[in-house]
């Protein structure tokens, strides 16, 4: 409009200004100190929460308490090491930490130069502002840039300082790609150690894919496994079409949920007179299940609903069941909870138990386990048969890592929901960028002046109330879509038809990075952040004038400089400290524990958080790019600055959430490095077109085209290392594997057995988290030999029942454990027992004897 004031008009019409900073540093800071306050007062009063992995992993990992003072366990924490991260938390976890621990060595030497040479070359050539130069407030460079689009035509004199600009771009360049390929360099050594001097089933086992209708059985696929002479064939696992079984498991879940949610409306009750207590009760049952036990199969089926021995224990009202049947289901009628839902699951274990037992139809995929990690190695690194897609050797995940309904889905339709998720998040990614401009158009000062203009003229007159709303609030919603859209992405990856939770848990990672360098970063650094109108404008102006575009994308970077650090500081003073409280944990616990009614109900609440690398890593790495290329760009020194505190603070949380308080299921082996380095290269092949763009605007064309050539060898250096690096990062080397430990191989002739085996011992004491995650596993659908529960009544979960064992073509499996004693959660497939307890502050759902919880 044309009686719009200036500041409305153009790219400003949305940017915070300088003031706004201070606001946003306040109420980062206030929102940090309080949460990280009530963290300090919480953490030893609330250890089921805040060291609930702690509690769950083995005594044997020697992961040091930490002390209840208020700020002792920070020096505890960082003492920490490397070696106790890996035996403690594994690789992922050492490959996440290890890139915050990067982005700090290489922000902080950023800092430095920043400082001694580029802030003083920005005061003395202030870019354009006619303040004298050496007197300008330091957050004047903040916003200097705008003055220089008036002037098109540079003095020499004057902008003799933009060759600086044209060194530190190669400089940082090269910095960055040297610490990134150091750090890989480090990372690929230590995975090779760690993996090499480990023996798990995973390591000595390769996913198989392509196989052909004519060698679809276990020992036909064993003999042509050892006909490729790499080494014998320990067990092999066909995957056949077991949708039958897995549904019967699935309707069994949710049938036990419901008789156990009617036992506890039984229970609940309080009868008249009644003459025994809730632990003599569950004496008697528990002393009718020992009976069961030790009958025959019949009695087992009875015994195990806890019918016959509570039915007429004593008198309570027993709960009802309505159910519906006739013509449109109009007729109805009750009927006892108790008994219709014990007949229903004494049904579908009959039918479970002849499910397990069928012949089901192959599909083209195996898991086959060798002898050795060699002879695994070779065949996962060979190309087995010459017919394209047919045959195909990959790494296998762990057994719990698996998603067992993916291994029978047929190829053609795994790539199709492959591609219908790709399609459906691309589009929707780019659809994104309608309601992120179109409220950030909306929370600009100029836009409220237009709808609400009394509200608007007051806002005019408080200043910071205008900062809060022009600063603030923008940032909040980015932040908030930036927590609640990888939910989404997460969902979405979880029904692409991938094989494994490690490989959800990386595309994840790239679909959620896609969403916030798209939205946050490349939409907003073409539209400046302005009305949707204007991008649109941009765009049409962009295709006629190669220059209108360089001058907008170099403009708007500027001019949201202020924005993107508002919103780093809001990341990182603001939000790790609720990270670290676990904010979202805390809240949801008081709405879940109001729903919970059934000891397994309130045994979930125990369970320690998940650590979802998909929400937290592409957040980091955005903040990344950010810093990267604000590196020289004027007010360099404080971006970097608030890079370098959220990269230490973010090391500092992650590091106490993924070692005491979170699990991390998921079974990547430092997959996330790969994913890492290329976002790495696409953050300098944008900083590398900003400063093009930004000496384009200033007519310095022959500066702009020194950093061509940078731009094609950073391409190149992709190519390389993707080349070089990306399969060590993918694969065990065959001289990393240490043969003392390899199970499948004597020794080598060479080397004196004692000293390889004291060798090993010195570099690692202990076994690895994988080994003990791990132990006595095969590779087996959970669903063909998991013990079918019993309903879980009382507090203490009840006695698996292990039946005989199932047998297969290629010999008898177990399942995923060897022996019935061993215990332990089942990991990932929601059948298994916990005994662990989980507190707010006194109040127990239930406690374990002698643990102090004070």
């Amino acid at each position: 409009m044309d009686d719009d004031p200036e500041y409305c008009k153009g790219l400003m019409a949305a940017g915070p200004g300088s003031k706004d900073i201070f606001v946003q540093l306040v109420i980062s800071f206030a929102l940090g100190i309080s949460a990280f306050v009530a963290f300090c007062i919480l953490r030893p009063r609330w250890k089921t929460l805040y060291a609930a992995r702690r509690r769950h992993s083995d005594p044997q990992i020697a992961l040091p308490a930490l002390p209840d003072s208020f700020l002792g366990w920070i020096p505890a924490l960082y003492r920490v090491t490397e070696e106790q991260v890996l035996a403690s938390a594994g690789l992922d976890a050492f490959v996440f930490l290890s890139f915050f621990k990067m982005s700090l060595r290489l922000f902080a030497t950023m800092f430095f130069f920043a400082v001694v040479v580029l802030w003083p070359i920005h005061r003395t050539f202030d870019a354009g502002d006619t303040k004298t130069p050496g007197k300008a407030p330091l957050h004047s460079s903040l916003s200097s840039f705008g003055d220089v689009l008036v002037d098109s035509e540079p003095k020499d004199e004057r902008w003799s300082y933009l060759w600086a600009y044209l060194v530190f771009t190669w400089f940082f360049s090269f910095l960055t790609i040297y610490f990134m390929n150091s750090e890989t360099i480090k990372v690929i050594k230590i995975r090779q150690d760690y993996l090499g001097t480990q023996s798990t089933i995973t390591d000595r086992t390769f996913r198989l894919t392509g196989i052909p209708q004519d060698i679809r059985s276990e020992d036909k696929i064993k003999e042509f496994v050892e006909n490729l002479e790499i080494g014998h064939v320990r067990s092999v696992t066909l995957c056949r079409n077991w949708a039958e079984v897995d549904g019967l498991m699935a309707q069994r879940l949710v049938i036990l949920r419901k008789l156990e949610e009617a036992w506890s409306a039984y229970l609940a009750q309080q009868p008249a007179g009644a003459s025994r207590t809730d632990g003599q009760l569950r004496e008697e049952a528990d002393d009718v299940a020992q009976d069961n036990q030790n009958g025959d199969e019949e009695s087992q089926e009875n015994g195990r609903l806890l019918g016959d021995g509570l039915r007429n224990i004593t008198e309570r009202q027993r709960p009802k069941v309505r159910l519906r049947f006739g013509f449109l289901r109009l007729h109805n009628r009750k009927i006892d909870a108790l008994n219709y839902y014990e007949e229903k699951l004494r049904r579908l274990d009959e039918k479970i138990r002849d499910a397990r037992v069928k012949e089901y139809a192959p599909t083209d995929t195996a898991f086959v386990t060798m002898d050795s990690i060699a002879a695994c190695q070779m065949a996962i690194q060979a190309t087995v048969d010459p017919r394209p897609g047919q045959l195909l050797s990959k790494p296998a995940p762990a057994p719990s890592d698996v998603i067992w309904k993916n291994t029978y889905a047929s190829r053609y339709k795994r790539r199709i929901q492959s591609w219908a998720v790709t399609i459906f998040i691309t589009l929707l990614s780019m659809i994104w960028f309608f309601p992120v401009i179109g409220l950030a158009a909306l929370l600009s000062i100029c836009t409220i002046k237009r709808l609400a203009p009394s509200f608007g003229d007051a806002l005019e007159e408080h200043e910071i109330t205008r900062a809060f709303v022009q600063t603030g609030l923008p940032t909040l919603v980015v932040s908030l879509l930036n927590v609640l859209v990888p939910y989404l992405y997460d969902y979405l990856s979880n029904i692409q038809g991938m094989m494994s939770q490690g490989d959800v848990e990386l595309s994840a990672i790239s679909k959620n990075f896609f969403f916030i360098f798209f939205n946050i970063f490349v939409v907003y650094a073409v539209s400046g952040s302005a009305a949707l109108a204007d991008f649109w404008t941009i765009i049409r102006d962009g295709l006629s004038d190669t220059q209108t575009i360089a001058r907008k994308i170099a403009g708007s970077i500027q001019n949201l400089n202020n924005f993107y650090l508002n919103f780093i500081m809001l990341q990182g003073f603001g939000l790790f400290p609720f990270k670290l409280l676990q904010f979202g944990s805390i809240s949801l616990y008081a709405i879940y524990r109001m729903g919970a009614k059934t000891p397994r109900d309130f045994a979930e609440l125990v369970q320690p958080s998940l650590f979802n690398y998909g929400f937290y890593l592409p957040t980091a790495l955005l903040i990344f790019i950010l810093c990267l290329v604000y590196s020289i760009l004027p007010g360099a020194q404080i971006v970097l600055l608030l890079g370098l505190c959220y990269f230490g603070l973010g090391y500092f949380v992650y590091k106490y959430q993924l070692l005491y308080s979170m699990d991390q299921p998921q079974h990547a082996t430092g997959g996330a490095w790969p994913i890492i380095c290329g976002r790495i290269i696409v953050g300098l092949v944008s900083f590398q077109v900003i400063m093009i763009a930004f000496l384009v605007l200033q007519t310095a064309f022959e500066k702009a085209a020194c950093i061509a050539p940078l731009l094609v060898l950073t391409f190149w250096y992709y190519f390389y290392f993707r080349r070089r690096y990306t399969p060590l990062t993918k694969f065990i080397a065959l001289r990393s594997i240490n043969r003392a430990s390899d199970p499948g191989v004597e020794g080598n002739p060479s080397r004196d057995l004692n000293q390889a085996q004291q060798q090993t011992r010195l570099t690692r004491r202990m076994s690895t988290i994988d080994e003990d995650r791990e132990k006595g596993m095969r590779f087996v659908n959970p669903n063909l030999v998991v013990p079918l529960e019993q309903p879980w009544v009382y507090q203490d979960p009840p006695p698996l029942l292990y039946e005989s064992s199932i047998h297969f073509d290629s010999g008898s499996i177990r399942g995923n454990y060897d022996s019935p004693a061993s215990g332990g959660r089942n990991n990932g497939n929601g059948f298994g027992s916990v005994s662990s307890s989980f507190s707010l502050g006194d109040t127990h759902v239930w406690r374990d004897n002698g643990d102090d919880n004070a």
